[in-house]
């Protein structure tokens, strides 16, 4: 792809917190952004060029956007499949591509992917009826978490069950829906990695953070990771392994289990940029939204490597009330989503605590 000159419009499939952020560090590299959204205040409308207030999958939308756009991303995992043969129809570029997506959005094609792409994952299984829950949670050992295969995030869409009994009722539970049944993960801790690919096959790995999650929410990120000697490489080669597979461009998150004897199992892949990436914007280099707007843009990626350690906190709900003590301290860099409503687990901002290396 010829590289995006400064004045070029992105085009931005959703405008909630991250579509917000790229469109701001787009802004700082000349360009001007056009986000598609059906909400017509969200977060990233009031920082952008162009906000077409639309369902994702109108077609007089779409082909606006294709038209003034030079290439076209996404700020989240589960825009409809249809949007994008759209676009990609009338001949727009659009990173991350349909693959990416069609993984991404499937559990069960997603840890079937990772597992022919080489990234190792827990055993699972694919179950469509209470029965077949109950067989695959027997024949994984009988404690087993069971995620519909579809539109879960931040925790929602899934269950523990500690039996077979127990997994056909939880299958129940989650709506009847087609499921995977994954055996547990006997990991120390978590970990991610954010990685990124241009649409020449170049790529650029950023160091790996260690993440804290409550209620199946993020909520502290620390980077960079302390890693055991090897890790960094082998989440390297992991996400190597998944770009190239993917022919992905653009950023992706990839969580990771560190296990008892330090080797990596890949949990998911993100193909956009990732909570737990938002350290970047005051430790590293280039930040990951930077570093999207670059790769899919048709930019050399920017360096990687980290300038402070920091630990990124995020403020769910109405911890975002605390902004006048956070913004006193010293060392905190805060984030703030514009929003106009907090509710209870509901993402508002979050704080950089940057300290030296």
């Amino acid at each position: 792809m010829t590289p995006l000159a400064p004045g070029s419009t992105i085009g931005i499939l959703g405008g909630g917190q991250l579509g917000r952020m790229l469109a701001l560090a787009a802004a700082r590299l000349g360009f001007d952004v056009a986000i598609l959204d059906p909400e017509p205040d969200c977060p990233a409308s009031r920082v952008c060029a162009l906000h077409l207030c639309a369902a994702y999958d109108d077609p007089e939308a779409l082909t606006r956007l294709a038209r003034i756009s030079g290439v076209v991303t996404l700020e989240f995992e589960n825009v409809p499949a249809g949007a994008l043969a759209i676009l990609i129809g009338l001949g727009v570029p659009v990173a991350p591509g349909a693959q990416a997506l069609a993984v991404a959005q499937d559990r069960v094609e997603e840890k079937s992917f990772l597992n022919a792409a080489g990234a190792p994952t827990v055993a699972f299984a694919a179950a469509d009826s209470p029965q077949a829950a109950a067989r695959a949670s027997a024949d994984l050992g009988g404690r087993v978490l069971i995620k519909t295969r579809r539109d879960g995030y931040d925790g929602k869409g899934q269950a523990w069950a500690n039996s077979p009994e127990a997994a056909a009722e939880v299958f129940l539970s989650l709506g009847g829906r087609p499921v995977i049944v994954e055996a547990p993960a006997p990991f120390r801790r978590e970990l991610s990695v954010i990685a990124a690919r241009g649409w020449s096959g170049a790529s650029a790995t950023f160091p790996l953070a260690e993440n804290v999650h409550r209620n199946g929410i993020l909520h502290l990120s620390s980077a960079p990771a302390v890693l055991a000697p090897g890790q960094a490489n082998e989440a390297g080669r992991i996400a190597d392994r998944i770009l190239s597979g993917l022919g992905y461009v653009g950023v992706i998150g990839i969580e990771l289990f560190e296990l008892e004897d330090a080797s990596l199992l890949v949990n998911e892949i993100a193909p956009r940029v990732h909570n737990s990436g938002h350290w970047t914007q005051d430790g590293a280099a280039t930040d990951q939204f930077e570093q999207h707007i670059r790769a899919v843009a048709g930019w050399p990626l920017g360096p990687v490597e980290a300038r402070a350690r920091v630990e990124m906190e995020n403020l769910l709900g109405e911890a975002v009330q605390d902004w006048p003590a956070i913004a006193g301290e010293s060392n905190a860099r805060l984030h703030l989503y514009g929003k106009r409503k907090a509710r209870e687990g509901r993402k508002m901002g979050h704080v950089n605590r940057v300290f030296p290396l």
